[in-house]
């Protein structure tokens, strides 16, 4: 007798919560007057993830170090323009809205309350949690992320998606390889490249000046990886254009590195953790103190029910 695969679902925490603080109004607040709009949008978007995607396995991917050093020393450029404050031997400060840096200690303890497994290991970002967890799962895995980086894990093959919030926490546009292919023209494996080779401001990665999405997509279909643009560098009768075998021979030195910074980890050492659904809260008068201190209401209350439904 056959046994359906476990499902595992995987959140990139702090993509959520930053899309929460700004998609819930900040006039939600606790009794004391803080406010709470992060912390009760992400607990709205886990209740609707866990009762339309019924996973067996849920785990909050955390940042333990969002700007990696041994990414920095390969790009220095690396999310640089988001450091608020820079801290010798230890993890940069990350420029963060005043009223959301409070709520996250709230967001972790009511998880680790109601028995949600949240993971964060020194020195890796929640995306390396994540494409670790997701090697190593058994069964289907769906990714939910506002960080297009994660495109790169999508594996039809494996059942491993990417739900993207397109706005606020409520609608989900389901990535597969169909939709990269028709938005992107590559798949999984191909997206890592393309971003690299594209470029991305918004994480301070530098591209290959006068290569945009639609020049690396072409350049992909034709000669397969990055591997195979280079080789194509190399070789006199390529179709590459003069002025493309130009930039990408003066990019080596980047193309050397970049593929390291933008490609997730798969072998994060990840705790032993019980990823399991919780049907119940973990720590119940642990959830119910938390839930009248911060004001948490219908969010938690509704997140506890669909989680013991």
């Amino acid at each position: 007798m056959s046994t359906r695969p476990e499902k595992y679902l995987l959140l990139d925490t702090p993509s959520l919560y930053f899309r929460a603080y700004f998609g819930v109004p900040e006039s939600l607040r606790a009794p004391d007057g803080t406010p709470v709009n992060a912390v009760r949008g992400l607990l709205d978007f886990i209740d609707r993830l866990v009762g339309d995607h019924r996973p067996d396995h849920l785990v909050a991917c955390m940042d333990a170090d969002w700007r990696p050093a041994w990414r920095v020393e390969l790009i220095p450029s690396y999310k640089a323009h988001r450091v608020a404050e820079e801290h010798e031997g230890g993890p940069d400060e990350e420029e963060v809205p005043d009223t959301l840096s409070p709520q996250v200690p709230v967001i972790e303890s009511v998880l680790d309350a109601i028995g949600i497994a949240r993971v964060g290991v020194a020195g890796y970002e929640a995306d390396d949690v994540i494409g670790t967890f997701t090697a190593r799962a058994k069964g289907p895995v769906d990714i939910v992320t506002g960080d297009r980086d994660l495109y790169q894990l999508v594996d039809d093959a494996r059942g491993v998606r990417v739900l993207y919030p397109v706005k606020g926490v409520g609608t989900l546009r389901i990535t597969d390889e169909a939709v990269l292919r028709e938005k992107y023209g590559v798949d999984g494996r191909g997206y890592a490249d393309l971003a690299l080779l594209r470029g991305d401001p918004s994480d301070g990665l530098p591209g290959v000046p006068g290569i945009g999405e639609k020049t690396a997509a072409r350049l992909l279909a034709e000669f397969g990886d990055l591997a195979g643009i280079m080789a194509a560098v190399d070789d006199p009768a390529s179709r590459l254009t003069p002025s493309q075998r130009k930039r990408l021979d003066a990019a080596r030195p980047y193309l050397a590195v970049a593929p390291k910074v933008v490609r997730v980890a798969t072998d994060v050492p990840l705790p032993d953790v019980d990823t399991a659904l919780p049907r119940t809260p973990r720590d119940p008068a642990a959830v119910e103190e938390l839930g009248a201190r911060w004001g948490l209401g219908g969010s938690l209350r509704r997140l506890l029910a669909t989680l013991e439904a």
